[in-house]
């Protein structure tokens, strides 16, 4: 059994957990997953490691609530237990000082990126970040970023908050003014294929999570197969990160379809198996 440390409500739909998981938060890296059960008989939900405490044995969770399984945990609270908690999965980023770094998180997509931003930083790198959201109330961890960058932009459809504009607005100013090195990008699909579009033109290599589309996490279900370079690779074992300009973005989302509501895409970044 794993006891919720912290809760916090980030919005209405998204929530934070501070998990005591001990032997995770000692082996964690940015870039890994875990998998969670909230109950005996209930399913596997991987979700990003967004943060970790190895001095208080601790491991950050930020979720939105899309379904029946995200409900369930959602309505758990501080000093309640979550039944399996397992990881450290996945293969965990690369770091190191690559120059100056661009890290682009949308929607969720924000809270994995916070690890990687901030072990760039700690690695010598320039560290520029965007965060993009559909709207202000939708936006959380802004003075975390900004700790970990050397500058932050912000960026709301809407306009309610920062710059009008998708991410690829401020990025592609960026990459038309200065020399960049590397871009992370993590967000819905849609903006990460946008993303790799514009890192594109200038020769940018960028790279992207796919952890949107797992759903055993430990490459026994084959459901987040996903085809990058012309080659079928499996996101859970081969990934969860990859080459953005290899990714067949297409094929991604329309298999997303088949698991996530049309009505959450723009918001989603952590797959959570029939809600």
């Amino acid at each position: 059994m794993f006891k919720i440390l912290r809760k916090e409500v980030l919005s209405e739909h998204i929530t934070l957990f501070d998990i005591e998981a001990k032997d995770i938060a000692k082996m964690a890296r940015p870039g890994n997953f875990f998998i969670l059960r909230t109950h005996e008989q209930g399913e596997r939900v991987p979700l990003t490691i967004a943060d970790f405490d190895r001095a208080r044995g601790t491991i950050t969770a930020v979720f939105q609530k899309v379904g029946t399984s995200t409900h369930r945990l959602g309505k758990l609270n501080e000093g309640d237990y979550i039944t399996d908690v397992i990881g450290p999965l996945g293969n965990h980023s690369h770091v190191e000082n690559f120059g100056r770094v661009v890290c682009v998180g949308g929607g969720v997509g924000i809270a994995p990126v916070y690890p990687i931003a901030k072990a760039l930083r700690e690695a010598g790198n320039q560290v520029i970040s965007i965060m993009g959201a559909r709207t202000k109330s939708i936006l959380f961890w802004e003075e975390k970023m900004r700790d970990v960058s050397d500058d932050l932009i912000i960026t709301t459809d809407d306009g309610s908050y920062g710059t009008k504009a998708v991410v690829t607005v401020p990025l592609e100013g960026i990459l038309s003014s200065k020399k960049v090195d590397l871009v992370i990008a993590i967000g819905p699909a849609i903006m990460m294929k946008f993303v790799c579009k514009t890192t594109d033109k200038y020769g940018v290599k960028t790279i992207v999570s796919l952890n949107s589309i797992m759903i055993d996490g430990t490459g026994m279900c084959g459901g987040c197969r996903v085809e990058i370079g012309g080659e079928t690779k499996y996101t859970c074992v081969d990934g969860p990160e990859f080459n953005g300009h290899e990714v067949n973005y297409d094929l991604l989302m329309n298999r997303l379809q088949a698991y996530i509501p049309e009505e959450h895409m723009a918001m989603n970044h952590v797959r959570v198996c029939g809600g």
